[in-house]
């Protein structure tokens, strides 16, 4: 019986310390000042003024390209004046550039400007910034910024770049619309989750026609769906997959995108949680084979709690939640407690394991059946009501979940009850991440073989003639850098491929 552990909550990853604040001024109506006529100034002045800045360039020696700015921007929005700057040209100014070649100089202006209650900027000073300029993805009133804190300027062009790709310019009729409906879905919902669960579903219908504006039609069909959506705190149960983050389904990323609480356990690979709204509360409610654990009473009672306070929760599980999950008793528990609960499916372990060494589970010419069971039951010892005439048919592929303890066990009850001895298995560690390594075997030696390999992390073992058929070529091509066979004992290898 394992040690009990109660529910923590973990540090959410969107608290990770920050090299800057990314934060947007509103300039729209407000004054900005530019001195001097360095190199990126003109640029700047013409980026203040598009953001509605009125902007007042002092510069006595202005170069061409600051002399056209005026005509370039919007009309009037920047004036140009061929001196130097003085304290009283500070004020009422929101903003201020320092653009003086001299050092000294951009010093002054600085002190000066904040004297004066202006944010300052001064063109590749870092240290004479309140803030800096990065850049910038512009689909108005959709805006991007990035910054590499000045490390990287071209790598943030590259990375811009990569980002204006991936929005479609038709976002600017989405977000304008967004801005233009805010007022009556506020007046409509008052709830916060109501107000958030409508604009989900507008930016899952932008990201699907992103090239087409959005008319009323569109408003009055998303407040219906709306309106037929569960009110206040739910449960959602979602696969994480077996560890490769790119395995998450996208309706898998839309329940951690719009989560208040996600209650997660141990074997949920760190990098998933990445993909988590980072206002989500993230809690460890972890249940690891024969280890310490969290009660399943005190996760159900979480979770309903937690739910019937208003929460949208996302029950968070390795693989699938349905395949040895437990799924079944959590769902239980809430609809005991009339919380609405509904689950996102993920890929289980069985199909990341083969798929990640191309091998067919129910390959034609060798399997008639597939079954998945479990190595332990409740105390953790081997189930005793297992199918044993069905684990003994060699010509079924057997996938056994948690198989560490029993493993021995097991095969030799099926072996007396009909499996081949020299029936191919397979053992496969930490499924589809970095670190998966596999051990190959047959019934007969594949226990053994774990126990002498010390390979530490969540294993499955797949038993049956399917395994074996061409499994040396698809494997050896697929885990090349990974140990196969007895001589697996060896510390696993990292993926080349």
């Amino acid at each position: 019986m394992s040690s009990p552990r109660t529910p923590r909550e973990t540090r959410s990853p969107g608290l990770e310390p920050l090299a800057v604040l990314p934060v947007f001024v509103t300039l729209q109506g407000k004054r900005a000042v530019l001195a001097g006529a360095g190199g990126g100034a003109a640029w700047k002045a013409k980026l203040l003024a598009a953001a509605g800045a009125q902007v007042d360039v002092y510069a006595p020696d202005p170069t061409e390209e600051m002399r056209a700015a005026p005509a370039e921007a919007v009309a009037g929005r920047i004036v140009l004046h061929a001196r130097d700057w003085s304290p009283a040209d500070l004020a009422g100014a929101a903003l201020a550039i320092a653009a003086q070649e001299d050092e000294g100089a951009c010093a002054c202006f600085v002190a000066a400007a904040r004297q004066a209650g202006a944010i300052v900027n001064a063109v590749d000073r870092p240290h004479l910034c309140d803030v800096s300029f990065g850049a910038i993805v512009n689909r108005s009133p959709l805006v991007v910024g990035i910054s590499t804190e000045g490390a990287a300027p071209v790598f943030g062009q590259t990375v811009r770049a990569r980002i204006e790709a991936m929005l479609p310019s038709g976002f600017k009729a989405w977000v304008a619309a967004a801005r233009d409906w805010r007022a009556a879905v506020s007046a409509r919902y008052h709830a916060f989750a109501e107000r958030r669960a409508f604009w989900e579903r507008f930016a899952d219908r932008a990201f699907a026609e992103p090239d087409r504006a959005p008319t009323r039609a569109d408003l009055d069909e998303l407040t219906r769906e709306a309106d037929a959506g569960p009110r206040g705190g739910a449960v959602v149960l979602v696969g994480a997959g077996p560890g490769d983050a790119e395995l998450l389904t996208l309706k898998a990323l839309r329940a951690l995108r719009s989560a208040d609480v996600i209650l997660y356990d141990d074997l949920v690979a760190p990098e998933i949680l990445d993909y988590a709204r980072r206002e989500a509360r993230t809690m460890l409610v972890g249940k690891t084979g024969h280890g310490p654990s969290c009660r399943q009473d005190d996760i159900n009672a979480l979770m309903v709690s937690l739910a019937r306070s208003g929460k949208r929760v996302v029950r968070l599980k390795s693989g699938d939640p349905l395949v040895f999950g437990r799924a079944g008793e959590e769902i239980d528990a809430c609809r005991a407690a009339g919380v609405p609960v509904s689950v996102v499916p993920g890929v289980t372990a069985a199909q990341g394991a083969a798929a990640s060494l191309c091998l067919s589970l129910t390959h034609r010419d060798a399997a008639r059946r597939l079954q998945y069971v479990t190595g332990h039951d409740r105390r953790g010892a081997l189930p005793d009501d297992l199918n044993w005439a069905a684990l003994g048919d060699s010509s079924v592929t057997t996938v056994i979940y948690m198989p560490k303890r029993t493993l021995g066990a097991l095969l030799a009850r099926a072996i007396a009850e009909g499996l081949r001895p020299d029936t191919p298995a397979l053992a496969v560690f930490n499924a589809t991440r970095p670190d998966q390594a596999v051990l190959r075997g047959s019934a007969t030696s594949l226990a053994e073989a774990i126990a002498a390999s010390g390979i530490a992390g969540p294993a499955i073992v797949m038993v049956g003639d399917a395994v074996g058929r061409g499994a040396e070529a698809l494997i050896a091509e697929a885990v090349a850098g990974f140990p196969v066979g007895p001589e697996a004992g060896r510390e696993p290898r990292s993926l080349s491929g």
